[in-house]
């Protein structure tokens, strides 16, 4: 049986919570700045990658390259698939639900924004129960969602953080600063 969006969010958010409490954990002496469940253009399960302010200093020496060039990618960061034994059983949901290339566009473009919007909704979820941090400290972490190379990962990121969070990232990385309304604001017109 297919799973629900509903279901893959569960899912998703109690395999991410277990991989970041962990991390978190095993790395107390870290600064984590960044947080992302990372999904590619075929919508499989998600994967876990972060970075701290001591991994980046460490890992840019070792490369012998600026912080920035390494600071916002998920793909270069030594936390990158973190957590594979609790996501890894969350990969077959997102199996179950098929093949993208095998359904016809509409269906296929469906389906593409529902896996995203699903783990957006766990991300959310971590962000409520304080998983990120509260106050001041949630302020110095970015948590998102992202799909390398396509479009919606930083309307995403400016949905998931405080507005305080993203002020480095939106002017690192060139992002959009420009909020997006809240969904269930009251119409004006």
């Amino acid at each position: 049986m297919q799973p629900t969006e509903s279901e893959l969010a569960d899912a998703v958010h109690r395999a991410a919570r277990a991989a970041l409490l962990d991390l978190f954990r095993e790395h107390p002496d870290h600064r984590f700045y960044y947080c992302t469940l990372v999904t590619s253009g075929k919508g499989y399960g998600p994967a876990l990658s972060a970075w701290s302010a001591e991994a980046l200093a460490a890992e840019s020496e070792r490369q012998g390259c600026a912080p920035l060039d390494l600071k916002w990618s998920y793909a270069d960061s030594p936390f990158c698939c973190y957590g594979e034994a609790h996501l890894e059983p969350v990969r077959p949901l997102f199996d179950a639900r098929g093949d993208l290339f095998d359904l016809p566009d509409d269906a296929a473009d469906a389906e593409f924004e529902l896996r995203p919007r699903a783990m957006e909704t766990a991300v959310a979820r971590l962000d409520a129960e304080g998983v990120f941090g509260t106050g001041a400290d949630r302020h110095r972490v970015v948590a998102t969602v992202e799909v390398p190379s396509e479009d919606g990962n930083d309307e995403r990121t400016l949905r998931l953080n405080p507005p305080e969070a993203p002020t480095d990232w939106a002017v690192e990385t060139g992002a959009d600063v420009v909020r997006p309304a809240p969904t269930d604001a009251p119409s004006l017109f």
